[in-house]
């Protein structure tokens, strides 16, 4: 099972595969799901902007497709080290319980959050 920092080295390295010719701001996710799966997943930039799909995103969907549904760990890695948006964050929540570990990774640090303080008040049906 792959450990925290392996799975931020997965983020980083899946970082360098985004396509982001746009925004110029690649994004590098992993998850570690609750079997020991590792699924990675990158953004994928679109000139319609409502098509661009985010890399934590893209690691759930192939989550998803590989037939696993809870998130033990996600790392996401950014050049700056900035937090996955507003929709990732509820579609995590979907998928994981708020004590799972959300780390962000930087070029040069990272920082390690629970869910439940990135979004605290994720909707719920």
């Amino acid at each position: 099972m792959a450990g925290l920092d392996d799975l931020v080295a997965m983020a980083r390295a899946a970082r360098a595969n985004a396509y982001a010719p746009y925004s110029s701001y690649a994004v590098g996710a992993a998850i570690r799901d609750t079997e020991g799966g590792i699924w990675v997943g990158v953004n994928v930039e679109n000139a319609s902007y409502g098509a661009t799909i985010c890399a934590e995103r893209g690691a759930i969907m192939a989550m998803v497709a590989g037939g696993s549904l809870r998130i033990a760990a996600i790392a996401v890695a950014t050049r700056d080290g900035g937090p996955p948006c507003g929709m990732c964050l509820q579609v995590i929540g979907e998928f994981a319980s708020p004590e799972c570990p959300v780390l962000i990774a930087s070029d040069d640090g990272l920082q390690t959050f629970r869910l439940g303080e990135l979004i605290p008040h994720r909707f719920a049906l």
